[in-house]
């Protein structure tokens, strides 16, 4: 099939777009400037179609990382996907955020090695706590997303049973804790490109997302800050 996905990552500080057709990206973009999702996003949106001389009706879904991840980021993403679906009556598809880290660690990292047994997929949350879920080594989700405090005994079942790569932008301050032989590190942001095979999956099997009442899986719900200047 030559099913042709808009595909859309925001839920870090990173922000990138890439657009399929089959099994080939024909366009891609990618800032990994903080907080640049929402003057970023639509302008790559736009320049990816134009790149590949298509319009959103040329479309056969748009994909959108679902979460978990930060919570202005996903709104930012999954409004904008869903405006596009809206607007062109095109398929939503809703994509876990850390089976893309997985899907990232088997096919888009220059340099990283098949040599695992497991992928442990981690996003930073707050100090040492990660949302985090264990993948088998072909990219299967085999843990329940979760949120992790990490200390110095995390994952030492997978560890003990075999090589484990972590991926992820939380996987700094947990190799920075818990060095092991049989432990890699990949600090990396889930990539719109990564979504690729999932997308596919679940285009094929129409697995589509309600547009109107689709939202983010936020995991934990957003706590907003006080200001400083608020008057008490």
């Amino acid at each position: 099939m030559n099913e042709r996905i808009l595909m859309i990552e925001t839920s870090t500080e990173c922000c990138s777009v890439a657009l399929s057709e089959g099994a080939r990206i024909l366009a891609r973009r990618i800032d990994e400037t903080p907080r640049m999702q929402s003057s970023m996003l639509a302008p790559y949106i736009v320049e990816v179609l134009q790149e590949a001389g298509m319009t959103a009706d040329d479309l056969d879904a748009v994909a959108v990382s679902e979460g978990p991840g930060s919570y202005t980021g996903l709104r930012v993403g999954v409004s904008t996907a869903k405006g596009i679906c809206f607007g062109a009556r095109k398929p939503l598809l809703g994509i876990d955020t850390l089976q893309i880290l997985a899907c990232q660690a088997l096919t888009v990292i220059p340099g990283v090695t098949r040599d695992f047994d497991h992928i442990v997929a981690m996003l930073d949350a707050r100090r040492m706590e990660v949302y985090a879920a264990t993948f088998d080594a072909e990219g299967r989700k085999c843990s329940d997303t979760a949120a992790v405090i990490l200390d110095e005994t995390s994952y030492s079942r997978e560890l003990e049973a075999g090589r484990v790569l972590f991926i992820g932008t939380g996987v700094e301050k947990f190799q920075a804790i818990r060095p092991h032989p049989h432990a890699s590190f990949q600090p990396c942001f889930p990539l719109a490109p990564a979504m690729l095979q999932p997308a596919r999956e679940a285009l094929q099997k129409k697995e589509f997302k309600d547009v109107a009442y689709f939202e983010p899986f936020y995991l934990k719900d957003f706590v907003a800050g006080v200001s400083k200047h608020a008057i008490l």
